[in-house]
């Protein structure tokens, strides 16, 4: 996941996809691909590790605008699930949905245990080294695979590279947006 670099004049800037901090925040689920039979159902290719939470009954959102709609129906598909929304019956009318961004909003997403984290919650977080020092803001967040990195950037454009690993992080505090990091030292200094 991947954010913008952070933008330290404008205070309504709050780095987890939404532009303004009072705006709710939505989280992308999948999207939605090619209509799937005759009767309104459709294919939505997933990009959530939660599918089990994508259930006949609840309301996603739609597009840019975030439309809401409820689901109708939900089964599983070889590349991802078919859905039907309520109130989309026929073919001509799912088309109009195929390659829409299905999201969520943050609050229906489930409770992570103690010391982990979502994404959106951590960008956009001011860093600080074990000292004290301000390195920046976590700009991004690089999944390599072996464990996150998160990249901070400081204020002159600076970017630093932290390996998301319990060694490195000392302290991770959401509600005030701050995270307390142990900077490597790759080079030894006597």
């Amino acid at each position: 996941m991947s954010t913008q670099n952070p933008v330290y004049s404008d205070p309504e800037q709050n780095f987890t996809g939404s532009s303004k901090i009072d705006e709710p925040v939505y989280l992308t689920i999948g999207y939605l691909g090619k209509a799937h039979g005759l009767n309104g159902e459709i294919i939505m290719y997933l990009t959530t590790d939660f599918p089990e939470r994508i259930r006949t009954g609840k309301i996603v959102f739609l597009g840019k605008d975030y439309r809401p709609i409820t689901i109708g129906l939900v089964r599983r598909h070889q590349k991802g699930l078919i859905l039907k929304f309520d109130g989309i019956d026929t073919i001509e009318e799912v088309e109009l949905l195929s390659k829409e961004t299905v999201y969520v909003k943050t609050d229906s997403l489930p409770d992570l245990p103690a010391g982990e984290y979502y994404h959106h919650q951590l960008l956009g977080m001011n860093v600080f080294d074990e000292s004290g020092n301000d390195i920046g803001i976590l700009t991004e967040i690089l999944e390599t695979g072996a464990n996150d990195v998160y990249v901070i950037t400081g204020k002159e454009g600076k970017e630093e590279l932290i390996p998301a690993l319990k060694q490195n992080l000392l302290n991770t505090d959401v509600k005030n947006k701050t995270m307390v990091v142990k900077l490597l030292n790759y080079f030894n200094q006597d």
